[in-house]
């Protein structure tokens, strides 16, 4: 089947109920997508599917045939989107094992709300959890984007 990730059209052999994820990180090589609890629960494994986040876990790659997939390395080449740049400035990651998927989610967040509340984020980023407890400095991340994307003080 052809799969659209990241603009790009790749050509894949798989079953039509191989996880997405699997697709991604085994057969195409993008391992920005990590693998956390394989149902659902962590949001490790967020990717966006006609830019809505969904978790590629438990997406079947055949419910992604037709779909512009895109994954963290798709976000930005060159680390430059306002969400890359405000987790760098603000010193997000701690282990960062989940951060490509909080990283997801906060960009379909701001695309669909570009000035949101700590109830809009706190909504939008429920769901992608992090052991490391860093969720203030996530949250504090998503309204530095904003102003980012507004063209605020870099």
């Amino acid at each position: 089947m052809k799969l659209t990730i990241n603009g790009v059209v790749h050509q894949v052999d798989a079953p039509p109920d191989m996880p997405l994820l699997w697709v991604v990180r085994d057969l195409v090589g993008l391992t920005g997508t990590k693998f956390g609890c394989g149902m659902a629960q962590c949001g490790a494994c967020t990717v966006h599917l006609d830019g809505a986040p969904i978790r590629s876990c438990v997406t079947p790659v055949a419910a992604a045939t037709g779909k512009a997939i895109t994954t963290i390395e798709g976000v930005s080449p060159d680390g430059r989107h306002p969400v890359q740049r405000a987790w760098a400035e603000l010193d997000v990651v701690q282990c960062g094992y989940c951060q490509s998927g909080q990283i997801m989610s906060a960009v379909a967040l701001l695309a669909a709300k570009p000035e949101p509340t700590d109830v809009d984020i706190d909504a939008a980023m429920t769901g992608n959890l992090c052991r490391c407890g860093t969720y203030q400095r996530i949250r504090a991340a998503v309204h530095r984007a904003a102003t980012l994307a507004k063209g605020g003080a870099p």
